[in-house]
């Protein structure tokens, strides 16, 4: 009698599982399996413990909404992988690049500029009946070459930091589009990281310790805006915050000055100790009131400070901002780890601060080959 062969089991690409909470329920979450990449999608669906007849009716009824959920995504997936699109899911790309571009506002982004730049290139490159559905890692690979190539922008190229600027923002806006479910996936990240643009290495200006002590030694027609800037040699502060610190920021902890800062740029919050270089350029507080700004300076800082800087003997490059890369690479010279360097600028990556380490290595190799030649 032959044997009868057992029908095959087709494993599916969404798992409906479960997750047990510590009150004794369970929440409910996709297992999503596909291309060799594991994700999860919590449906905020839970099943409680079955005391009675109607909870296990609830169940019952939390169940086969997950499983409508989930053969839904099972159906997007497929559908996707596929070529498929449902017509009333069909979105213009010019249209999804407004659209995240208000919702960068809403956010409080500052990024509105380059998204509306992006925009027109895409509207260039693609036209304006091109949709998201329509995008695919040839379509991402021929728009940073478009960019490298074509677009000519007041007839001049785009240089390499732009180009990756506006990478940057088409892919976050891709990235956007799957989070919302407009696009499954994001064709950016099938891509090579060598085939993406590339930020190129940035020139830090920075001031020696000799040149900070010819600042020093060099008066100022405004005393106060020179003080605010030596303070940031000695504290790596943005010109931002020192213009935003009030009284109240600063305070004594066992003998030690610190400033409790939420940096502007990154909004994170550092509790920075405060050298006793650093005190000797911050103002008396006098009669001011917690309230009251540390700092009282003027508009057009750069402008001001730049005559200073000449009269101390400095030609390179000068804005206040220099006083902050200032400060990164004298910690650095002078011993201090990477990891505290970039808790002290309050950098929310040491890759952030790897920049200055180069810089201080590159002044070390410079030490050592004054040797050269010096015993031929």
């Amino acid at each position: 009698m032959p044997r009868t062969r057992k029908p095959i089991k087709v494993k599916e690409p969404i798992r409906l599982r479960t997750k047990e909470l510590a009150n004794g329920s369970k929440s409910l979450y996709l297992d999503i399996y596909r291309n060799g990449k594991r994700t999860y999608e919590y449906l905020k669906m839970y099943l409680i413990p079955e005391t009675d007849r109607n909870a296990r009716q609830q169940n019952e009824t939390t169940m086969a909404a997950a499983n409508a959920i989930k053969s839904k995504r099972i159906i997007e997936l497929t559908s996707g992988e596929a070529g498929i699109m449902n017509h009333k899911d069909k979105v213009y790309l010019l249209d999804w690049m407004q659209l995240y571009k208000e919702e960068q506002k809403k956010r409080g982004k500052k990024n509105t500029g380059q998204i509306k730049s992006v925009t027109d290139i895409l509207k260039e490159y693609a036209g304006e009946r091109f949709t998201l559905n329509q995008i695919d890692l040839t379509f991402c690979h021929g728009y940073i070459d478009y960019m490298l190539t074509s677009y000519r922008p007041k007839g001049k190229p785009l240089s390499a930091s732009t180009r990756n600027t506006y990478y940057q923002i088409f892919n976050g806006a891709l990235n956007a589009a799957v989070r919302a479910k407009r696009i499954l996936k994001n064709p950016f990240n099938e891509m090579e990281k060598s085939e993406k643009p590339k930020m190129p290495e940035s020139v830090r200006s920075y001031m020696t310790i000799e040149e900070v002590r010819s600042l020093i030694a060099t008066p100022m027609q405004n005393e106060g805006v020179k003080s605010a800037y030596l303070f940031s040699c000695f504290c790596g502060l943005r010109i931002s915050d020192i213009i935003g610190l009030q009284w109240k920021d600063v305070f004594i902890d066992n003998g030690q000055y610190r400033l409790a800062v939420a940096m502007q740029k990154t909004k994170e919050p550092i509790y920075l100790p405060l050298s006793n270089e650093a005190l000797k350029w911050m103002p008396e507080r006098g009669d001011k009131t917690a309230d009251d700004h540390v700092f009282d300076l003027p508009s057009g800082i750069n402008q001001l400070i730049k005559p200073w800087a000449k009269a101390a003997g400095i030609s390179k490059r000068f804005t206040f901002h220099t006083a902050r890369h200032t400060f990164a690479t004298m910690m650095l010279t002078l011993g201090a780890d990477l990891y505290t360097v970039s808790k002290l600028l309050g950098h929310t990556s040491v890759k952030m601060t790897q920049v200055y380490a180069k810089i201080v290595n590159k002044k070390k190799d410079d030490a050592v080959n004054l040797t050269n030649g010096l015993f031929d």
